[in-house]
């Protein structure tokens, strides 16, 4: 009996999704195809940015995840061009595949609204080299700081460029280590002199969310001494500055976390597409025209209930790519229905805030509601015990032992 062939692009939530959901079932042979040879748990990628985790925390072999797999083969590729009517995928090695089914989930990159050179003075947060860049460009400017002679000269700010849910807790993350961790340990320089900027171009951060929560997360960040700036439309990034239409902030740390795009693999598919490149699907996730395609996670633009596309979101992106294998498994097609299981966002030690389905929490129980949650949604029982364990004595401690500058 002729197997079916399933190419997976991507090993993100959607591609892991599917990949288990295909596991060992006779008929699919299954290749999963991604340019790193990890799966990475990007929700706690920002922990990595800022010295509370180590990369190995919140990552882990694609070849580990699926060993059980006999019928999942991981190569590790980077995959440049798909023709859709010959179903064929190439990649930059040369190397061709050919499939019965293809389901693309690269996942997305930051987006600089046409201004690409703004990312080079301002990087994303997307890939564990970022947050290994980001991390010791921060520690480093401490140490900078801590040498200088003259002390009027002494000053340190960190600019994290949206207010969504990773630039809130960047900023929340930093102000941390800035006022709490690393006090005591610099002779001549006193890190609570440290700016933490948060710009948001919207009028309230944590846009999704409702008035009162957002204000509420912004009462948090205040608290912990990070300056909030809302209405705030970025005008210019230099190597040592960033310009808003009100004011110049001069500072060598600057973040970018104000919005994604879909990676260039959708715009060579030649489809329809929304303004943030992801792909039009359908119901059932494929592409118009070219029913074996399809689009999964923050690559794709799902319509939801109320014509608005699905966010960006780990949960999202798994429920489609275990959607997908039961319509596969059936060979029946039937409409993806997302099942939100809510919003939180940390805001510090001991704080965060949680929206779902009408019930709002702020404070310790929302702290805890998110620390369960990304614990138990981390991909194996190592990860997960150790991010506790860091984490335990993070907050016994309020040290970050991950401060390594390479």
């Amino acid at each position: 009996m002729k197997k079916i062939k399933v190419v997976i692009i991507g090993a993100g939530f959607a591609g892991i999704a599917l990949a288990k959901g295909l596991a060992n079932k006779d008929s699919f042979e299954v290749v999963i195809l991604d340019k790193k040879n990890h799966h990475l748990f990007h929700p706690l990628l920002y922990q990595v940015a800022s010295a509370s985790l180590s990369p190995g925390d919140i990552s882990m072999p694609i070849r580990e995840i699926l060993s059980h797999a006999k019928n999942i083969k991981v190569h590790m590729q980077e995959v440049v061009s798909i023709d859709k009517d010959l179903k064929v995928i190439e990649c930059k090695s040369g190397d061709e595949y050919q499939y019965d089914y293809l389901a693309v989930a690269t996942g997305s990159k930051p987006f600089y609204f046409g201004n690409d050179d703004w990312e080079k003075s301002a990087p994303g947060l997307k890939t564990l080299t970022d947050a290994l860049s980001i991390r010791d460009r921060v520690l480093y400017s401490f140490e900078k700081e801590e040498i200088k002679l003259n002390q009027e000269e002494k000053k340190l700010n960190i600019v994290i460029i949206g207010g969504g849910p990773t630039g809130v807790e960047l900023a929340g993350a930093f102000a941390e280590v800035a006022y709490k961790t690393l006090v005591n340990e610099y002779h001549d320089f006193d890190p609570k002199l440290t700016k933490i900027y948060l710009i948001e171009g919207g009028q309230h951060i944590l846009s999704s969310y409702s008035h009162p929560t957002s204000e509420k997360a912004k009462n948090y960040l205040e608290k912990l001494g990070v300056i909030v700036l809302t209405d705030e439309v970025v005008e210019e990034i230099g190597d040592d500055y960033i310009k808003t239409k009100s004011q110049k902030i001069e500072s060598k740390n600057i973040i970018w976390a104000a919005g994604n795009r879909a990676t260039k693999l959708i715009s060579k598919l030649g489809v329809e597409q929304d303004r943030m490149g992801r792909a039009i699907v359908e119901k059932d996730l494929s592409l118009k025209d070219f029913p074996e395609i399809f689009i999964l996670g923050d690559a794709a633009n799902f319509q939801s209930l109320d014509g608005s596309p699905l966010p960006s979101l780990a949960p999202v992106a798994a429920q489609q790519g275990k959607h997908l294998a039961k319509q596969l498994l059936k060979n029946k097609r039937f409409a993806f229905k997302y099942l939100d299981k809510g919003s939180m966002a940390t805001v510090g030690k001991y704080k965060a805030v949680l929206e779902w389905k009408g019930v709002k929490l702020a404070g310790p129980i929302a702290w805890l509601a998110w620390s369960l949650v990304h614990i138990f949604f981390l991909i194996n029982f190592r990860n997960k015990v150790m991010v506790f364990m860091q984490w335990a004595w993070s907050l016994l401690s309020n040290k970050r032992r991950i401060r390594i500058i390479k």
